[in-house]
Formats: structure tokens, sequence, C-alpha cells
């Protein structure tokens, strides 16, 4: 072990362990139990048998455990953005993509192509930036992960240009926060604009995060740190007091994560919390009763009134092998076209062969985006799959490596339509677009919605 440091190897990690020991002592409070002390007794602890505690002071560690359980915040509506759940409409056992048969792998793929005919598969180019990034992309001391991630984030406020979502009067909430980079940069855009809030949404807790660069006074930024799932916007007291137009965005939302935040901004914000006295769940939410309004009913349902309270949505798309179908918005789009559940399972694996699903490009996804922060791990997610469903001789010896390639944008395409018609249904008009070069990120789509022209939110200052 290094001098003044535990004593204790780290078989895990291969490595000594680097907590600082007391003085006198050769190991850390954590490793103090391998020293002989026959005067105190460390066990593991009852909520986190990973650490461990003095058997004397569990009960003072219990109060302050960090994997105690905490109480829930105001705004956590448990399942509010799940959907709904049929389970007899998802099969019990779910056979391996890798285990399918040539013919049954054939046949998914007729289903893929015929259900896609006629969509619009080739999206254009909207590659944009921002003069806020300006400086820092002409920065020399940046790498060559953090300029293709500035690269991406200078586009994504170039179209919410583009869409005049940059405006006074507004909430921004970050889904998937991370270290906030995103909400940052707008912040830094908006740097002139008066009343500006920022809501960043984040289930885990986050290192190293860029909050405190936010200098402005007259911009508000707030943490939620809960699963996107059980969050209800509308109980957020900023929001419940001023009622702000939110603006939904997210770099990198990974699969079920733009689901839940889709149903977060256009159902539970816009209809379900709708100032009601009593606390909202799904069950009595009218708007998640049915998986989407009728197309051209929206004029009558309570989500469409004189205005929208979404201002508008931009969401950089990822990880759709992560998606999930009981929270899949385009439930009712995939019905429409004779598929179902199964294929879902099937397409959402299939779609990973977009980016990995073949050697060739493997090594290239890996080292084309390093991870920037939590929610931008898109290449490390989609390598692991590669090892587990592309791998097969069934695959490789029926399919080429460009074969795959082209079925894993279209499984892409086909789950990313639900979610725009899902959309166009809800009131908004909603496109897809690449928004960045896919030398900077194989994940290059961009999910833009607005309200339909008669329901633009007027903003509130």
């Amino acid at each position: 072990p290094e001098p003044g440091r535990c004593a204790h190897f780290v078989l895990r990690k291969r490595r000594f362990c680097r907590m600082i020991p007391a003085p006198g002592r050769r190991f850390c409070g954590e490793h103090g139990h391998e020293e002989e002390q026959n005067d105190r007794k460390r066990i593991p602890c009852p909520l986190d048998p990973k650490h461990t505690v003095y058997e004397d002071q569990l009960q003072k560690h219990l109060k302050k455990c960090n994997s105690r359980e905490k109480p829930k915040p105001v705004y956590f509506i448990q399942d509010i953005n799940a959907g709904l759940k049929d389970v007899a409409e998802i099969p019990e056992k779910q056979v391996p993509l890798s285990s399918l048969s040539v013919e049954e792998l054939q046949n998914l793929i007729i289903k893929l192509k015929k259900a896609s005919n006629g969509l619009e598969l080739h999206l254009k180019e909207q590659i944009l930036s921002h003069q806020a990034l300006q400086e820092a992309l002409n920065d020399p001391k940046n790498g060559e992960s953090a300029f293709k991630h500035l690269k991406q984030q200078a586009s994504i406020l170039g179209n919410m240009e583009k869409l005049h979502l940059l405006g006074p009067g507004r909430c921004f909430v970050e889904f998937g926060a991370g270290r906030g980079r995103l909400s940052h940069w707008v912040d830094v855009a908006l740097q002139n604009v008066e009343s500006v809030q920022f809501l960043l949404v984040e289930r885990a807790t986050t290192r190293f995060k860029v909050d405190g660069k936010h200098k402005r006074r007259d911009s508000i930024f707030e943490r939620l740190q809960v699963d996107i799932q059980h969050l209800c916007l509308n109980k957020v007291p900023i929001l419940e007091k001023k009622k702000l137009p939110v603006v939904g965005i997210g770099k990198h939302l990974c699969g079920a994560a733009t689901d839940l935040a889709l149903r977060c901004l256009v159902e539970s914000y816009a209809t379900c919390c709708d100032g009601e006295d009593e606390e909202p769940a799904p069950k009595h939410c009218k708007a998640a009763q049915t998986e989407v309004a009728p197309h051209g009913s929206a004029g009558s349902e309570s989500t469409t009134e004189d205005h929208k309270p979404v201002a508008g949505i931009v969401i950089a798309l990822c990880c759709h092998h992560k998606c999930d179908w009981t929270h899949y918005v385009g439930r009712e789009f995939f019905k429409s076209v004779g598929l179902g559940p199964v294929e879902f399972h099937y397409f959402q694996r299939m779609s990973s062969w977009a980016t990995c699903g073949m050697r060739e490009t493997t090594s290239k996804a890996s080292t084309s985006e390093d991870s920037e922060d939590q929610t931008d791990d898109t290449e490390e997610h989609e390598q692991t799959l590669s090892r587990t469903e592309s791998g097969s001789d069934t695959l490789q010896g029926i399919l080429s490596v460009e074969e795959r390639k082209e079925i894993g944008c279209l499984c892409k395409r086909l789950i990313d339509h639900g979610r725009i018609e899902y959309l166009q249904q809800q009131g908004y008009k909603a496109a897809l677009q690449y928004y960045t070069e896919p030398a900077v990120s194989l994940e290059n789509v961009l999910l833009t919605a607005v309200p339909s022209p008669s329901l633009i939110p007027e903003p509130t200052i």
C-alpha cells in the first residue's frame, strides 16, 4: 500500500484501498475489522451490505446511511408516466434474438419492411450551431471527445432557436440531465433574457455537476432527483406556483426514458395534474386510460384548450434497444400496422445493429463519443448489447454487415415513427432530423415537437 493509506487490498479493483486510516492504524474505518480489535466489531450495514459499520454505532448509522429510504418529494407520484401495463399483452417468456431460426428471422424482416412501407425513412439533415458555443468550439484546449459533445450541444441549441424555443418566461426541463451541460449552454444562450428557469431531472446522484457555473441572478436552477416514470411536473413547487410554459430537452435520453419523458410532458403535465385538489394518478387520468387520443379529437380534450402548457420538445434519441413495450408511447401505431409486443421486442433488439451490430463498427462505436456524463454512455450500452445479440452464427450466416446496419436503422425509424404519431395525435407538430454527423455520434437523430400553430402558449414574464 501507499504510505499513509489503508493496507486493505481491494480484489475487485486490483489495488489497495486509498482511504486514510486513523493515526496508529493500518486500516481505514471501513476495513478496520481486519485489525485485531477485541473491543469493537464491524458488521455489514442492514440497508446495504456493501459497506460495514461498528456494531455499537449501528442505530446512529441507520439514521444517516445514504441507503436509507428517504421521504418522497411532493412531485413523486408512483408510475404516473409509466403508461398502461396490460400483463396479458406481454409474453411470459421472450426467446433471445440469437435463438431464432433463419426462417423466423426472415419473417421478422418481412414484417419490418412491410410496416415501414410508406414511412418517411430518409430524414433531412439539420446540422446547426449556436453562437453561445462558438468560443468553446474554438478553444484549442478541448480534446476530441469534448469537441464532439460541444458540436452536438450547439446543434441542439441551433434547432431550439429555429423553433423559437429560446425565449423568456419559460421553464426548461432537462430529462436525464447528468452533469447538466445542456441546460448550462441554454442558460448561456439566454444570458440577456429574463424570467428563465431550469429543472434538471436525474434519478442518480451525479458527480462533477456544472451547476456551479450558473452565475446569472435571474435564472433559477433546481435539480429533481427522481425517476422520470414517477415525475409529476405540475407538482413541482416552482411550476405549481408560476404555471410556466415548459420546454422539454434531453441529450441522448436512453430508450424507454424518452417515452417516459414524452408522457410526463404531454399527458401528466398537460392533463393529469391540472390544478386538481386530489392527488392525480394514472388510473384517474383520462389521457392515460386511452393510449392516444383519436386523430382529430384534440379540440375536444382538456389537453388542447386555448394553449399548450408544453411550448416544445427537443430530445436527442439513443439506445432504442432499451425501449420497453409497457412504456412505449407508439403502441397504437404498432397495432395499426399489425405488430405487437413480440415484434416490438425483437425490433428493439435488432435496432442495435444500426450502430454496433457488426464487428467492423464496434471499435468505431467505442471511440466515437467518450462518456461525458451518466446519460451519454450511448456507445458503451450498444457495445454491451453487440456481444450478446449480434454474434450468433445464424445472423452472420444470412445477413451481411450492410444488411444488418440497414435493418437496424429501419427498426429505429419504425420505433421513432410511433413516437411521432403519438405526438401528432396529442396536438403537436413533430419531426425527426439528423442533428449531427455520424462521425460525431452514431446516435444522431433529434426529435422535435411544438404545439400546432393555433395552440402555441403565450410566454409568462
